[in-house]
């Protein structure tokens, strides 16, 4: 595992991919799927592992938690960064802090807490972990009112922050104001866009984020790097091929759940079996499983055929 600074030049070399956390049916983690995962993302040229949503470290049990970064921290390539994640809620993320210290990553995301909180009280909260844990934080926003610009601002100044995880979802990505603002006020080398490939070009080219991060680069991780290598170039034609090329699978993930969707993909795909959505998740319908397997190995095909950037 990579344990240096999550950097520009990390950001510019690779897609931050957003992986499912496969377990077996008795919902203990499964070491050898998650490899084969972590394997296809590291073949296709991905160098950055980021375990959040899709993860569902959400819900993950705190007598996991030590098992768990221990199992990532030993998969991964000597050139690959993972990032884990840690919280939502205070009380969790203070006795993750703990752990955390005993391990080598080099950032950790905060989970965004829904409701009870305030955009002060949340940059308390993330300035409270980052003593604790002893190493900067990757801010997740995820909606308006979490936090506003100007508090992450303080949090950056102040060295808390490794980078900003944006993901509010806008009817138009290129009229954003919040991310406005937030860019006016933070280097937007250090703000990722955390929407996939869909908002990618906007985000890139429009407000100058420093990369994006994608649940589909798990299936595709070849494309997606080459979305990534398009937009560095300026190749705005060739990007949006690309992004077309993940909406179908996308759609699904709209239509249904972003997080189920993906996790029952990487397996349809062929890629690893990622078996029971720990709780308080669960797995798609199964009438659902024919659509997302056509689209899913639809993509998964292309992605073979496709070069490495």
């Amino acid at each position: 595992m990579d344990t240096s600074i999550l950097s520009v030049e990390h950001l510019s070399k690779s897609v931050i991919a957003v992986p499912p956390l496969a377990r077996r049916t008795d919902y203990s983690v499964n070491g050898d799927a998650n490899l084969q995962i972590i394997r296809h993302l590291e073949a296709g040229g991905v160098s950055l592992l980021l375990y959040g949503g899709n993860a569902n470290f959400y819900h993950l049990p705190l007598s996991e938690y030590e098992q768990t970064l221990e199992m990532l921290a030993s998969l991964a390539a000597d050139t690959t960064l993972v990032i884990p994640s840690a919280g939502p809620t205070l009380g969790l993320l203070m006795e993750q802090a703990k752990i955390i210290r005993r391990f080598a990553f080099s950032t950790v995301m905060v989970l965004p807490q829904q409701g009870i909180t305030t955009s002060l009280g949340v940059a308390k909260g993330v300035r409270a972990f980052v003593e604790a844990a002893g190493i900067p934080a990757m801010l997740y926003i995820k909606q308006d009112g979490f936090i506003e610009p100007e508090d992450a601002a303080t949090l950056d100044r102040e060295g808390l922050l490794s980078a900003i995880k944006y993901a509010t979802v806008r009817p138009d990505s290129a009229n954003d104001p919040y991310l406005r603002r937030l860019v006016d006020l933070i280097d937007p080398s250090k703000i990722i866009s955390g929407i996939g490939e869909q908002p990618a070009i906007e985000h890139l080219r429009d407000f100058a984020l420093g990369g994006f991060t994608s649940g589909c680069v798990c299936i595709a991780p070849r494309l997606s790097q080459a979305l990534l290598s398009s937009i560095r170039l300026r190749f705005w034609e060739d990007a949006q091929r690309i992004v077309n090329i993940f909406k179908p699978l996308e759609n699904i993930r709209n239509s249904i759940n972003p997080i189920r969707v993906l996790h029952q993909a990487v397996e349809s795909a062929g890629i690893a079996v990622t078996g029971p959505l720990l709780p308080m998740l669960s797995n798609v319908d199964p009438v659902d499983i024919s659509e997302i397997a056509i689209a899913a190995k639809t993509l998964f095909d292309l992605d073979q055929c496709a070069p490495l950037s």
